[in-house]
This record gives structure tokens, sequence and C-alpha cells, in this order.
């Protein structure tokens, strides 16, 4: 199914609010010196990419945006491989197994 006008304001919104969180600011995540491994979620550039995608992932799980448009914006499957571990050590950590699952969800369905 094709991304309607709404997505596309949507889209916009989240690509200002992104703006906002200062997700485009430096390397972040994608920087040479970022571990994914060691990487935790208590880490700022970690904290906002997981806000940021479980929020897209949420809308997307709720038929609010579009799947396809959001896959087309962004490469979430990368996003999420960078992030993947200090989700799941917070899940572990937390008990709290639905932790980021939309997230997950849209990198990997």
């Amino acid at each position: 199914m094709a991304g309607t006008h709404e997505d596309a304001i949507l889209m916009v919104e989240l690509a200002k609010w992104a703006t906002m969180l200062g997700l485009y600011e430096g390397p972040g995540i994608f920087g040479d010196d970022f571990d994914p491994e060691t990487a935790d979620a208590g880490d700022e550039a970690v904290r906002k990419v997981l806000l940021f995608n479980e929020t897209m992932g949420t809308l997307v799980k709720n038929g609010l945006l579009n799947r396809e448009l959001v896959l087309d914006w962004i490469h979430i499957p990368a996003v999420w491989a960078r992030v993947r571990p200090a989700a799941l050590r917070l899940r572990e950590e937390s008990g709290e197994p639905r932790m980021y699952e939309n997230f997950e969800a849209l990198a990997t369905e």
C-alpha cells in the first residue's frame, strides 16, 4: 500500500523532531568510535535513536504511518543493528521483554 499525503506530513514532522533531538548532529551511532557491542542504552546517542525509532515503529504498528515510506526514508535495519545489543541488554536488565519491540519489528519484519 502506498503512503498517503498524511503519511508524508507526519514524516516531515518526524524529521523535524529528529532534528530537535539532535539525531543528525555528529556521527552518532555511525561514528568510527561507536562500538555496538559496548554501547549502553543510557548513552545519549543510543537513547535518542531508541526513542525516535520506537516511536516510528509504534506509529507503523498501529497503522498511523506507512511502513514502506519509513523504510524508503531510513535504513531501519542498519540503525537497529547498531543499537540492538544495547537495547537487548536493557530489556534483560529491566525485565521488560517488550522494550523497543516496535523498533525491532520495524527493522526485522
